[in-house]
């Protein structure tokens, strides 16, 4: 790795494409004096300020709070989602993770329910309609009520929360080697279903929302537990199991 203090020179080889309909390709830049300070995000930052002042057309890349917070910096670095350290998103990616001289590539998720918009962009409206899918909690929520009013077992809750954890990056299915979106699908069931406030909806909820992720055209889970690795919150696999544990009990009890 680079020192601290020490500037870098590195080669980045670009996903970019201009259009969904167009065809796209890896081009290569070369970048001087990159601080291992920065995060990955400021260094794309510096990249567009020199093709900007080359009258070149920067390159587009998903950010919001560059935080680790939104999921929104999803882009797939030396063929892994995210980079190389573990629970990390790429805004808090350091480049000191790199060494000088090193060739980067960066590509977009790779994924047929996640078209590519331009360049590193991608739609991940799809999880969107998933989540639409699952409706809403029918209990009254009123007023913001004493935590103690509603006694939950210590388990329950840190398992729900633990799935809270997932900020929809999209990492799980960029990681699979079918483009399973279960990880994501699972967090979603597994939270709103163990808490007393989804349990009046879960059959239909977790129905509706494996069959809208199947509509969607995302693929079956591998079992190869990359979608764990890669997902930024380490959110665990056994919350795929839960989920089909209960799917195939809300198919037999809820379907005509």
């Amino acid at each position: 790795m680079s020192a601290d203090g020490d500037s870098m020179n590195l080669t980045l080889k670009v996903w970019r494409q201009r259009t969904r309909e167009e065809e796209g390709s890896m081009e290569t830049y070369s970048l001087r004096n990159i601080s291992p300070d920065m995060s990955f995000l400021e260094m794309l930052d510096v990249l567009n300020e020199q093709l900007l002042g080359s009258g070149a057309e920067p390159v587009n890349f998903d950010h919001d709070c560059r935080e680790g917070i939104c999921g929104m910096c999803s882009l797939v670095i030396n063929g892994q989602a995210h980079g190389p350290d573990s629970e990390t998103t790429v805004c808090q990616l350091h480049m000191r993770r790199f060494h000088d001289g090193d060739t980067i590539h960066v590509e977009p998720w790779r994924a047929n329910a996640f078209p590519v918009v331009r360049d590193l962009v991608v739609d991940r409206s799809s999880f969107d309609r998933i989540i639409s899918a699952g409706g809403f909690v029918s209990v009254n929520t009123g007023n913001p009520s004493d935590a103690n009013s509603l006694p939950i077992p210590k388990d329950v809750a840190e398992l729900a929360m633990d799935a809270a954890a997932c900020i929809g990056c999209g990492a799980c299915v960029a990681a699979c080697p079918n483009s399973a979106a279960m990880l994501f699908v699972a967090a979603k069931v597994s939270h709103l279903g163990q808490l007393p406030q989804g349990k009046p909806e879960k059959e239909a909820r977790v129905l509706a929302m494996v069959d809208a992720m199947d509509q969607e055209g995302f693929g079956n889970c591998t079992n190869h537990f990359e979608c764990e690795a890669a997902c930024p919150k380490g959110i665990s696999v056994e919350n795929i199991a839960r989920m089909n544990r209960a799917y195939l009990a809300a198919s037999i009890t809820s379907r005509d």
